[in-house]
């Protein structure tokens, strides 16, 4: 039995596994590469050859976990994809926006290198196609938590809900080799944190062999900088008193719905002021669409307000604009608003201009509430640079900026130790990843050094042999 390590070892992104058993190939992940030093990784072929995977197993539907599975179908991967019910939902809307992103990136890249007489690092081609996403598609097959189901003849899988986004997963894998004792092996995809609203706390296990363990914020604890409602009431009863806006940059997937849960919150007990309220995001509508079928994966509280008179993604004043018309339409209110647009770093999207129409306005705020990426136009405006660059101009800034803290998905420090210290006895060995050197190193020297557990932090394309 052998692990594969293809992805996410000694850095973030590019989530990917294999596990070999016998003749038997399981994939576990398939993600993109976003940090500038490794991107060229997203060109290469898989270095186990995608015909050769008997089936992949998905965690979570974020991109760096599952954004290069329509290249792997494109390079002969024709296997089942087997995901949470809620993931196979996200998983349509994420790989067909990412598909039409790649699209248009060639197309960009393609007219600006014949203009300039030069070639590009990068192939002038998309990694692959909205044709390539409807391929990928039919092969996916949603799991439910917690029910064991037999992936070859060797090899069982249970999902269990990581507490991370809607239909995020860990996995509890059990390998049955001839004349040898079954292994135990966990996943943990990306753990969340306890407490966190609209989805359940995290699981914990009492036993395993072996564990492949995130270890993002192995290093460093989550900024307590007070209660979040409170926090984005103060904001946005300062910023409306002085007839501005409040500009929220907004990541799709989770943070837009955990913004709106939120807001809903402050608006259900009168604590701001009536205002529009605008979601300004097709791809965030779609994803709050997919949350509002699944209510049943919500924690026992946002369930049962889901049902009640106060639901938390749907109140008085919030606006939907999927439209182009919807978004240029909120250029003609003219009363103070909260304006929530993607993408969350400010790089493309619709933020963009909504920044160039209040970054200049004194009495707007620009409020962040996620992570921004080094060279991002979100981390330029976060560390207060007097002017910046949107649509080929630059922008005098003249709003507030503000930032709250909270909303991070994953666990810190604290919390990966509380999840691995559940297990009643050491595993045979813990590897770490999807965290950099630093952040993994830091936890391995915790987990090593405090339980005497055996750990070690795999590199890019290491093959252990289990057993």
């Amino acid at each position: 039995m052998k692990l594969h390590f293809l992805g996410a070892n000694r850095q973030v992104t590019g989530s990917r596994y294999c596990l070999e058993v016998g003749d038997r190939k399981v994939m576990i992940d398939c993600g993109m590469y976003q940090e500038r030093p490794y991107l060229s990784r997203n060109w290469e072929i898989c270095p186990v050859p995608p015909n050769e995977i008997d089936a992949l197993l998905l965690t979570h539907v974020h991109i760096d976990h599952s954004g290069l599975i329509p290249r792997l179908v494109h390079d002969g991967f024709d296997g089942p994809i087997y995901a949470t019910h809620p993931s196979v939902a996200l998983a349509e809307i994420m790989l067909r926006d990412s598909a039409r992103i790649q699209e248009e990136d060639a197309k960009y890249k393609k007219r600006r290198h014949e203009k300039e007489g030069r070639r590009g690092k990068y192939p002038e081609e998309p990694l692959y196609t909205e044709r390539d996403v409807e391929q990928t598609l039919p092969m996916c097959r949603g799991v439910t938590y917690n029910k064991p189901f037999d992936v070859t003849d060797s090899i069982t899988v249970t999902y269990h809900d990581a507490g991370h986004i809607l239909g995020s997963a860990m996995l509890e894998v059990v390998v049955n080799e001839p004349n040898r004792e079954p292994r135990r092996i966990i996943f943990s995809g990306d753990i969340g944190q306890w407490n966190k609203p609209i989805i359940r706390d995290p699981t914990l296990f009492q036993d395993a062999d072996y564990v492949i363990m995130e270890s993002t914020y192995g290093d460093r604890e989550h900024v307590e900088a007070g209660e979040i409602g409170q926090q984005l009431e103060d904001i946005i009863r300062e910023t409306t008193s002085n007839g501005g806006n409040v500009v929220i940059p907004t990541f799709a997937v989770e943070r837009a719905q955990e913004l709106m849960y939120h807001i809903s919150q402050l608006v259900h007990e009168n604590r701001i002021p009536d205002i529009p309220i605008f979601l300004d995001s097709p791809m965030a509508i779609d994803v709050t669409e997919v949350f509002q079928k699944y209510q049943d994966y919500f924690d026992m509280k946002t369930w049962l307000q889901a049902i009640s008179d106060t639901p938390p993604l749907r109140f008085p004043g919030l606006k939907l604009c999927r439209s182009v018309a919807d978004s240029q339409a909120i250029n003609k209110v003219n009363t103070p608003c909260i304006l929530m647009a993607t993408a969350g770093m400010c790089n493309a999207g619709r933020i963009k201009h909504h920044l160039r129409l209040n970054i200049g306005r004194p009495e707007s705020c620009i409020l962040f509430v996620g992570y921004q990426g080094e060279g991002t136009l979100g981390r330029q405006i976060i560390e207060g640079r007097e002017e910046v660059r949107i649509h080929g101009r630059q922008w005098r800034v003249r709003a507030s900026v503000a930032q709250i803290y909270g909303f991070s998905g994953h666990a810190d420090r604290s919390d990966l130790l509380r999840w691995i210290s559940h297990l009643k006895a050491p595993p045979r060995h813990i590897f770490l990843t999807h965290g950099n050197e630093v952040s993994a190193n830091s936890l391995a020297g915790r987990i090593g050094g405090e339980m005497q557990w055996n750990v070690s932090v795999p590199a890019y394309q290491d093959v252990v042999e289990l057993d």
